[in-house]
Parts: structure tokens; C-alpha cells; sequence
């Protein structure tokens, strides 16, 4: 049962920290979420957003880091 419980604290850091970082990044001037290759569709009744680029972005960011942490580990 302790093995969870450490799991759960450490997956809620994650989630703070992501949460924190989000919030941020939002007063910043950054263009993600709207980046050039971000597909948007507005119909008459219905809004599609797909964002295309910005998830690029972040999985390169993302496995840079993780990288670099498993790097250092090592």
C-alpha cells in the first residue's frame, strides 16, 4: 500500500508542477495554442481545434528533458 501512496504523492507533484508551469506560461506572450500549424475549423454550430504544432512543440520540449534527466541519472 505505501508504494501507491508514493505514487499518487509523486503523480500530484507532477500535476502541481505542470499546473503551475501552465499558468505562467499563460501571462507570458507566447504563442502556444496558436501556433501556425494549430488546425481550427469554425462551422456554424461547431468549433474543432486540433493542435497540430503546439503538440510537436511540446514532445520535442518533453523528451529533451526527459533525456537530460535520464542523463544525469545515469
Amino acid at each position: 500500500m505505501t508504494e501507491i501512496g508514493k505514487m499518487l504523492v509523486g503523480l500530484g507533484l507532477v500535476i502541481l508542477a505542470a499546473g503551475t508551469i501552465l499558468l505562467l506560461l499563460g501571462k507570458t506572450n507566447l504563442p502556444i495554442g496558436r501556433l501556425p500549424a494549430d488546425i481550427l475549423y469554425r462551422g456554424k454550430h461547431t468549433t474543432v481545434y486540433f493542435p497540430l504544432a503546439t503538440s510537436i512543440v511540446v514532445s520535442v520540449v518533453l523528451s529533451l528533458v526527459l533525456y537530460l534527466v535520464g542523463r544525469i541519472r545515469h
